[in-house]
């Protein structure tokens, strides 16, 4: 669909000018669409935040017309500032609008790129794609502005924080604080940190890189970490079946998303025999997730996705952690979970279990 008719159809459906038709027909494209989803998701988020601009500026406007009218029936005096002062008071007065005004058109600049990025022909076939979500520091400023904008004038009081440029997923292969997820995901990155699903944040170090496998291997190093007594899953040796039924957990979004599918192929892009080919849906954010069968094994790693095929994905191999420790085992004492205590139970049980195992992984 072509991008400015896309645009067109977010804003009549956000107006609630569709046909019951079209509407019915726009919801069924977003579901089976994550990329169009996403969009519809942002450029909303957008259309709001202009909104509430537009609504500031109009009850800021309104104040001030209020404030000359008592000043000119000489029911308030209103004290006139010179030139220096005067500047000053305008910039504290309207400096959190100036800024919102400057991260929406920031934002704009930034999502018209993505979207030409997105929707553009694709040139080459079998175009695969990481998936390393990126995260756009312009979107975490907007987020303190409207913080800062609920708050009555007052000095800022700033918290030094950590400030990632990407999001993606990672699972605990170690009690003592091991994670396993993707090595594109690391790559370049000067700092890293985990986060569980409570918003929690450790210090994480690699101790493990191989691109050839697309592996990695972190360690937790906070000492505030609390150590898991059990990993509910297992990671076998073995090599899974072709159509298994398989899920996983990972970080798109800020909270963990649950994806089922099928293992579609035992070899991964262009025959890769150290990776799977799943079928599955999953979106920038899920790499480094583990990918488990119903018997609670953890059979893979999300690794990349084929852009021009829908839920074409390709998954490491988990025999590959065991070739992992190998290499590494005279430097670092990690025991792989070797029975799946889920086995058996409903995947709702499952899902609770495996959750609190289940990681995002920043860096910058």
């Amino acid at each position: 669909m072509d991008d400015t008719l896309l645009l067109d159809a977010i804003e009549r459906y956000k107006k609630g000018e569709m046909t019951p038709e079209e509407k019915t027909f726009f919801d069924e494209l977003r579901k089976n669409n994550p990329d169009i989803d996403q969009m519809a998701v942002e450029h909303t988020f957008f259309l709001n935040e202009l909104e509430r601009l537009g609504e500031r500026k109009l009850f800021k406007h309104t104040l001030d017309e209020v404030e000359n009218t008592l000043v000119n029936e000489g029911i308030i005096a209103k004290k006139q500032l010179k030139s220096k002062a005067k500047i000053v008071y305008l910039w504290n007065r309207y400096r959190r609008t100036i800024a919102v005004a400057a991260c929406i058109a920031a934002i704009v600049s930034i999502g018209t790129a993505v979207l030409v990025t997105i929707y553009s022909d694709k040139k080459k076939e079998n175009n695969i794609t990481w998936l390393k979500g990126q995260i756009e520091k312009t979107k975490e400023d907007v987020a303190q502005l409207k913080k800062q904008a609920t708050l009555p004038s007052a000095p800022f009081i700033t918290k030094k924080q950590f400030n990632p440029t990407f999001r993606a997923t990672g699972f605990l292969i170690d009690i003592s604080g091991y994670i396993a997820t993707s090595a594109h995901v690391i790559n370049n990155a000067n700092n890293l940190v985990i986060e569980n699903k409570k918003g929690e944040q450790f210090i994480a170090i690699p101790v493990y890189v191989n691109k050839n496998s697309d592996l990695a291997i972190l360690k937790v190093t906070d000492t505030s970490f609390k150590r898991n007594n059990i990993l509910p899953y297992s990671i076998p040796k073995n090599t899974a079946e072709l159509g298994e039924q398989i899920f996983t957990l990972g970080y798109p979004r800020e909270e963990v998303v649950y994806g089922e599918g099928y293992l579609s192929a035992k070899s991964g892009y262009s025959g890769d025999t150290t990776s799977y080919q799943i079928s599955i849906s999953v979106n920038p954010g899920n790499s480094g997730g583990p990918v488990i069968n119903k018997n609670g094994e953890v059979i893979g790693i999300i690794s990349s996705k084929e852009t021009n095929a829908d839920g074409v994905v390709f998954a490491i191999k988990s025999k590959n952690i065991y070739k992992a420790l190998e290499e590494i085992k005279t430097s670092e004492s990690i025991k792989l979970p070797s029975v799946a205590t889920i086995k058996g139970i409903d995947r709702v049980h499952q899902i609770k279990k495996i959750e609190d195992c289940v990681f995002m992984v920043k860096g910058n």
